[in-house]
């Protein structure tokens, strides 16, 4: 069976997107690479943001710059219900990416992390529900829902720490355990937008995802680690890791998050209604100080300053691997980048910036 998702390169090739897609959050570190990818396919992108972050300003200009008219950018908050219906009018799919995105910010602000991930993701639903268009929804939700997985037996390693019985990883038939008001507001997110398929007859699919990463990401220390560790390092910055530093993730380059996105609409009529987690698996998962630490200064080129050790936070995993076998089996994914490879992918995207000012 041929590829069906859209090449990582300018060429226009077959795929399965629809001929105009809204984007929310498109102007963030992995809206902005989705909407690459669309837009030099040919696809009419609609950019939904609300422009709160760093750099997603510059983002959107660079994205207008380059495909001109083929984007539309909406300066919005998915708050705003009546905004998002004009949005969403006239598009055959919707990648919802927008929200709240720290664990740290969440309990900050329960509030605010509440309106923008539970109620700005029913939006979203209403929104394409009531379209004529009928769009699929693709939602990005977190592996954070699982909680901290303390009920599993986790081994602690010299370096790192593994699950005693899950080789694979934690699948899709583990209990959801939400310990953070972050979790909460995406969890009751993913579960609106798997009942809308089954209430309404929607098209919809969420993606529990797990430590993207790539270019276009300019990471802070409560959000976007890897991508901090590398701006603390080309800025001399201190590093704190929250925790010993044996924790391990599994780290997913964003080039194959857009993939799985494209497959799974591809075989829309297999994974609608659908949850699957999305991450590196296995076979790419690193503790994030005491593994990534040589692959990082191997991309880098240099060696990274010695860290300071803070106490964990709250929702903290102390390992967390996603079993991606139920993409595999559903509609053929499965993650293609190397953590190296990445890395360097990343850091030359990084060190090619003209400029980039302090996070």
């Amino acid at each position: 069976m041929n590829d069906p998702t859209l090449s990582r390169g300018t060429t226009m090739v077959s795929h399965p997107w629809p001929a105009s897609v809204l984007v929310t959050g498109g102007a963030g570190f992995i809206g902005t690479n989705v909407v690459r990818r669309l837009a030099s396919a040919g696809v009419r992108v609609t950019v939904l943001d609300n422009f709160s972050r760093q750099y997603s300003r510059d983002n959107a200009t660079a994205l207008q710059s380059e495909f001109g008219t083929g984007i539309e950018v909406v300066a919005a908050d998915i708050r705003n219900r009546e905004v998002v219906a004009s949005a969403t009018t006239g598009v055959g799919a919707v990648v919802h990416l927008a929200g709240q995105t720290a664990v740290t910010r969440s309990i900050l602000d329960p509030y605010g992390d509440f309106q923008d991930n539970a109620v700005g993701t029913m939006n979203v639903l209403e929104a394409a529900r009531q379209s004529r268009d009928q769009p699929v929804v693709l939602y990005a939700s977190t592996n954070k829902v699982y909680g901290d997985l303390e009920s599993l037996h986790i081994v602690e390693e010299p370096d790192c720490y593994r699950f005693a019985d899950l080789p694979e990883g934690v699948d899709e038939t583990q209990p959801i355990d939400f310990a953070s008001p972050y979790a909460c507001s995406k969890g009751a997110g993913e579960q609106y937008v798997r009942d809308h398929a089954r209430t309404y007859g929607m098209r919809t699919v969420v993606f529990r995802q797990s430590c993207i990463y790539g270019p276009h990401q300019l990471g802070a220390e409560d959000q976007g680690w890897l991508a901090w560790f590398l701006v603390a390092a080309r800025s001399g910055r201190p590093l704190t890791i929250y925790g010993d530093g044996k924790q391990v993730r599994d780290l997913l380059y964003v080039d194959d998050l857009i993939d799985c996105y494209g497959a799974a609409l591809a075989h829309i009529d297999v994974t609608s209604g659908q949850i699957y987690n999305v991450g590196g698996g296995v076979t790419n998962s690193v503790s994030v100080w005491w593994q990534l630490r040589p692959m990082l200064e191997a991309a880098l080129g240099e060696s990274l300053p010695e860290p300071e050790f803070g106490p964990w936070r709250l929702g903290d995993q102390r390992i967390f691997c996603a079993d991606t076998g139920k993409a595999r089996r559903d509609f053929g994914w499965s993650p293609a980048t190397a953590p190296i490879d990445g890395l360097r992918r990343m850091v030359q995207w990084y060190d090619n910036r003209s400029s980039v000012a302090a996070p």
